[in-house]
């Protein structure tokens, strides 16, 4: 039995949003703490659901950390002075649908590689922050 695609405006779970971004489902709960706008509808249990603009702002984030080399911080900056509107990140939404992008030329095992170390960079950032405010 195959599985239907869902509508474009259906809401998506963090796994199916974790799939479809390729990312680690933590890496999506740690963005949450990082990034204000990302606010997925939350249920029962803690569950999570992300809006169709939720999806678009967080496959915009993880282009700007991921391909264009951006660091948290900047990101930050970037959706402080404006960065894209809900409507606009929509409309790249609507587009990536009907063109999609095509998958970087890194391998999955190179790409994973390149994910581990961005996430050990990311957390000495984290320490190296925790000891300054110590200080």
């Amino acid at each position: 039995m195959s599985k239907q695609k869902k509508s474009s405006d259906a809401f998506r779970t963090i796994s199916e949003v974790a799939g479809e971004l390729d990312l680690p489902q933590h890496v999506l709960r740690f963005w949450e703490t990082k990034f204000t706008q990302v606010r997925p509808l939350k249920r029962g249990g803690g569950r999570r659901y992300y809006r169709p603009e939720d999806v678009a702002l967080l496959r915009h984030i993880r282009g700007l950390l991921y391909d264009e080399g951006y660091t948290i911080k900047g990101v930050q900056k970037l959706l402080r002075q404006g960065g894209l509107s809900k409507s606009e990140l929509r409309e790249r939404e609507a587009t990536r649908e009907e063109h999609p992008v095509p998958q970087s030329g890194l391998e999955e095992e190179s790409r994973a590689a390149v994910r581990a170390a961005v996430e050990e960079l990311e957390s000495l950032r984290r320490t190296l922050d925790e000891a300054s405010r110590a200080n």
